[in-house]
């Protein structure tokens, strides 16, 4: 199958080239020069425009968009709306608020251009573990690309689906990461409780290392917990300061508007928010919990 690939930043590249690696063919575009580069090395087609991206693709087109949320996607749906054709199919696998999909969803709608929304999670393992995929939209069109959705999962069969109509990818994707910062929070906690338990000199990772085999609290987190404090047990140079990319905020915005109680979701942000002004082992591993999973930039102290 071919796919047009907007956006080949770092995860954007490492999905064109997990599609390359199960036999389909990609054209890639990015804004910068280098991206390009770096992805014509990985077997992805390489365009120098969305216009040259949308020519070399056949009708009908697929074309997935791994851009940041917000008004980046807005304009990036501009330009290529003229490009398109009806029949056409875009894919927003970033991480767009699921109301402003619905939103787009029924302006493509307008010129008979279909949308699906991707929610996307697997980090820079995804290249070698494959993706999880929540998928919203329409489900003739889900079946179409198919191929696509399963050559990028960790399996055909398995890590990824059609969750429901449009919006519903990015709504579950979002509710996804709202648990992945109360697991991180619960996590960087408990390991802070033993390192200031001094009369035990405990050595957390080999902690972390029992952890992982057997116990109920083991997980991939677990797993990158493990690797960040054998790689650098007392977390030097790291600074406690966490960032948060705006689904937590969704989620707990979303709880307060459906009138579910979500408190473990909500303190994690609010300690996200808090480990600005403080300074703590916790937030220390939870910067260097997303910089394992997820590529994330780490602030340095000092």
């Amino acid at each position: 199958m071919e796919l047009g690939m907007v956006g080949l930043g770092r995860m954007g590249a490492n999905m064109a080239e997990r599609l390359v690696r199960s036999g389909h063919r990609v054209v890639g575009f990015d804004p910068g020069a280098p991206a390009r580069e770096q992805a014509a090395g990985r077997g992805i087609e390489a365009a120098s425009s969305l216009a040259e991206l949308v020519e070399r693709l056949p009708s009908p087109r697929a074309v997935w968009l791994m851009v940041p949320a917000g008004e980046i996607v807005d304009r990036t749906l501009a330009d290529l709306l003229p490009l398109l054709s009806p029949g056409d199919a875009v894919i927003d696998g970033g991480n767009s608020f699921y109301k402003d999909t619905m939103r787009r969803a029924a302006m493509l709608a307008e010129h008979r251009i279909e949308c699906l929304d991707c929610g996307t999670s697997g980090g820079v393992w995804g290249l070698v573990e494959g993706y999880s995929l929540m998928v919203g939209g329409d489900a003739v069109v889900v079946e179409r690309l198919r191929p696509i959705f399963a050559a990028l999962a960790p399996a055909p069969d398995r890590g990824w689906g059609r969750v429901g109509p449009s919006g519903a990818g990015h709504f579950t994707k979002m509710v996804h990461n709202g648990i992945e910062y109360g697991m991180m929070q619960a996590y960087a906690e408990g390991f802070a409780i033993m390192q200031r338990k001094d009369d035990f000199a405990l050595d957390l990772p080999q902690v972390a290392e029992i952890w992982r085999h057997g116990s109920v609290v083991r997980s991939w987190l677990l797993d990158l917990s493990a690797d960040a404090l054998r790689k650098n047990p007392a977390l030097d140079g790291i600074a406690p300061y966490v960032q948060d990319s705006g689904e937590g905020r969704w989620t707990v915005a979303e709880a307060i508007d459906l009138n579910v109680s979500a408190p473990v979701i909500t303190l994690s942000l609010l300690e996200r928010l808090r480990s600005r002004e403080d300074d703590s082992f916790a937030d220390k591993l939870l910067a260097a919990m997303r910089n394992e999973f997820g590529g994330h930039g780490i602030k340095k102290s000092g």
